[in-house]
């Protein structure tokens, strides 16, 4: 590697793209993201908690908020047009990196309604609306992956829509994420369809599992003095054990580490492989490294989208080598010693997946009423 390059640029000859995990109007108009994309940074994601933080947290969309008001639009509409246009202009800044990586990288990611996690058809509907409203080639729309979005996933891709299929945490979920990418693509095929320029990333959650496991591991070492050891040792390698496994769950499915003939169909009609992205790489605990969730996935084929503190962070002390693939073995062994120990991994992601809605749906709401007070402020009482 070329000592020249800063951490994120080798991370990026290591065949680990970095997506920025934040969005806001002044990243564009300021030039700080193109600063960011000249140190390494090749895409972009959003979610309704990061453009709550954006909207609520400066004054610089309430013009616009007065404006959209004047023309009727209501607050959902309003956060819409907002969001919109901050995506629209995030991927322009973006569209050279597209081009260069020949449709594989420069993408800025969007997410449908969180309130309709549990609605297939209302979610494609959705997609399919934001997909023309934004009307760029490198957006992502973003889907979670509950029960109602692999069908979704499926029709979206086969209909040519990008798709990030967001807060994926059990290693089950993950292989039906896949399926569902491969079937649509399948199907689009089978109608005569191009895949060539379909891009997808699964994002594969990752420092939320420690910060489930991590208390229940604590009780175990207090209630047990026989498993306090065993307990202890494996706080804080649940998630990356987690993710390496579907790591080696996305090399066996696209043919990576085998031959596949039924992915080897796709790909000779130029498809690409469903990258898996590594997500909520932030460290919750603080007795662990900051870059831990960095340092321990980095592999050919994979997407890691950081917070500001996390890029920072990694750039001034994060370790670059090939781990992704390194001790699967391990990893193995780790998740069968949870089990041993009583952890329910099933219940442990099925409770996450249900909080992580949660989450980006009480964001969404937050940010709807915020804008109705700002427009109700804008109304002279009678």
């Amino acid at each position: 590697m070329n000592n020249s390059q800063n951490r994120l640029q080798q991370l990026n000859q290591a065949g680990q793209s970095i997506w920025f995990d934040y969005i806001e109007r002044s990243m564009v108009q300021s030039g700080k993201l193109a600063q960011l994309m000249a140190d390494g940074i090749t895409g972009v994601t959003s979610n309704p908690t990061i453009f709550q933080q954006a909207i609520t947290g400066s004054d610089a969309y309430t013009q616009d908020v007065q404006d959209l008001a004047a023309m009727g639009k209501d607050a959902k509409g309003i956060f819409e047009a907002l969001a919109v246009a901050d995506i629209q202009a995030a991927t322009e800044v973006l569209h050279p990196v597209y081009v260069q990586t020949q449709s594989a990288d420069g993408f800025v990611s969007i997410e449908v309604s969180p309130d309709l996690a549990d609605e297939t058809e209302a979610t494609i509907a959705e997609a399919r609306r934001l997909w023309q409203a934004v009307d760029r080639p490198n957006l992502m729309i973003k889907v979670p992956a509950t029960k109602a979005g692999l069908g979704a996933i499926e029709q979206l891709i086969s209909e040519g829509i990008n798709v990030n299929v967001t807060l994926i945490f059990s290693l089950d979920r993950y292989a039906d994420v896949k399926e569902a990418y491969i079937r649509g693509l399948e199907k689009r095929l089978a109608a005569g369809g191009s895949i060539a320029q379909i891009a997808s990333v699964a994002s594969f959650f990752v420092s939320r599992v420690d910060a489930k496991i991590d208390p229940l591991l604590e009780k175990i070492a207090a209630d047990n003095a026989n498993l306090a050891d065993q307990a202890k040792e494996l706080m804080g390698k649940a998630a990356i054990a987690n993710a390496k496994l579907a790591y080696a769950q996305f090399q066996t499915k696209f043919g990576i580490t085998e031959p596949s003939t039924r992915w080897q169909k796709l790909a000779d009609a130029g498809a690409q492989v469903q990258r898996p992205l590594w997500a909520s790489t932030s460290t919750k605990n603080p007795a662990y490294s900051d870059v831990l969730y960095v340092d321990t996935l980095i592999g050919p084929h994979t997407v890691n989208t950081m917070p500001p503190a996390t890029v920072d962070a990694f750039k001034d002390h994060g370790t670059v080598a090939r781990t992704v693939d390194a001790n699967i073995s391990q990893a193995q062994a780790e998740m069968d010693q949870l089990a041993e120990l009583g952890i329910n991994m099933t219940q442990v992601t099925d409770e996450l997946e249900r909080e992580g809605v949660q989450k980006f749906a009480d964001s969404y709401h937050q940010l709807l009423s915020a804008i109705e007070t700002q427009l109700a402020e804008l109304t002279p009482a009678d």
